[in-house]
């Protein structure tokens, strides 16, 4: 392994980079939803951030079990809703909403908790790039030797 590779996939910059990718496809997906919400006979879709996080938290446990450290490749594996594609994006298998009441046009639309989940997606987002901006910082000021 190189040492563009060890700064490439040390630390959490893997972890931020997957959880971007997560919440940037799940956007896609919420609003989708949201666009849909008059829609006749449409039922929304989502995926789960719990089983994404748990999948992940399995891939850095992974991962210091092979290297013994926070270093190295992270090895994301997939599960029923998210598959991992070759070039590290994810591609996903959402389910239908449930809990929401399906209305006279056969559309079990829920404004409120459609709302939510890009607020809760957002957040995760901003958070996650923002520590990753930190990382790629404090990885600049290394390199450039100041503090």
């Amino acid at each position: 392994m190189g040492m563009i590779d060890g700064l490439v996939n040390g630390d959490s910059l893997p972890v931020l980079e997957a959880a971007m990718k997560f919440a940037a496809r799940r956007q896609t997906l919420i609003q989708h939803n949201i666009a849909n919400i008059s829609t006749p006979e449409y039922q929304t879709m989502d995926v789960s951030p719990k089983k994404f996080a748990k999948a992940l938290g399995e891939a850095v446990d992974r991962r210091r079990s092979d290297t013994g450290a926070d270093r190295g490749e992270l090895k994301f594996e997939g599960n029923t809703e998210i598959k991992v594609l070759d070039n590290g994006d994810f591609e996903f298998k959402p389910s239908k909403g449930s809990g929401n009441i399906l209305f006279h046009d056969r559309n079990d639309r829920d404004l409120e908790r459609s709302m939510q989940a890009l607020a809760e997606n957002v957040a995760a987002f901003r958070v996650a790039t923002e520590f990753f901006r930190g990382r790629i910082e404090l990885l600049n000021a290394a390199i450039r030797e100041r503090p």
